[in-house]
């Protein structure tokens, strides 16, 4: 009897750890496979867009499409929903270009929650709350507003080893949610 409860415990604890992991990968598709809606928008409001690709990612919890570009010398992801309804519109950036206030409490969050961490990338993200006329116009100026969130990859150390997570933060730098990620897939690598 102690045994099976013991087992049982330690299920529903793998579960818990579990299903806070992202599992995503990310695939690169054809432009006839990427949602037909989310093409015609990307046609309408996307102009000069410099090594536009294609991307699907397929995580734990939903299927959602990508396009990666450079832009006036900016790199950009918009993501879009399995219908092709956009989602949000990120920018990559580095720490200079989050403002001062805002950096210094994510640091503090990092440093407080973390023994030691290391960002790898940082997106400036408009999501798509307003109409997407003014979602577009705002990432396309790269405009600082009180709505913009800012996501963070990071590698950071907790009890034991190094791990990777995706964290959210408002523009004020406040904590809004983390996810686990697992390393991108290099299954197409032949050693």
């Amino acid at each position: 009897m102690k045994y099976k409860i013991l087992i049982l415990i330690l299920f529903c604890g793998c579960n818990t750890l579990l299903a806070q992991v992202k599992h995503e990968r990310e695939f690169r598709i054809k432009k006839k496979e990427f949602p037909s809606a989310a093409h015609d928008l990307l046609k309408d409001k996307v102009v000069a867009a410099k090594k536009l690709k294609y991307y699907k990612e397929v995580d734990s919890l939903k299927i959602s499409y990508e396009a990666k570009f450079r832009k006036d010398k900016l790199w950009y992801s918009i993501e879009f929903n399995e219908e092709g309804d956009l989602e949000d519109i990120e920018i990559s950036i580095k720490a200079i270009d989050v403002p001062n206030e805002t950096y210094e409490e994510i640091q503090n969050y990092l440093s407080t929650n973390f023994i030691s961490f290391k960002i790898k990338k940082i997106q400036q993200q408009y999501t798509a709350k307003d109409s997407i006329d003014a979602t577009f116009k705002n990432a396309f100026q790269n405009l600082m507003l009180p709505s913009v969130n800012y996501e963070l990859v990071v590698d950071a150390k907790k009890e034991r080893g190094y791990e990777q997570f995706e964290i959210l933060f408002n523009a004020e730098g406040t904590f809004l949610k983390i996810r686990k990620s697992l390393p991108p897939n290099y299954d197409h690598v032949l050693y």
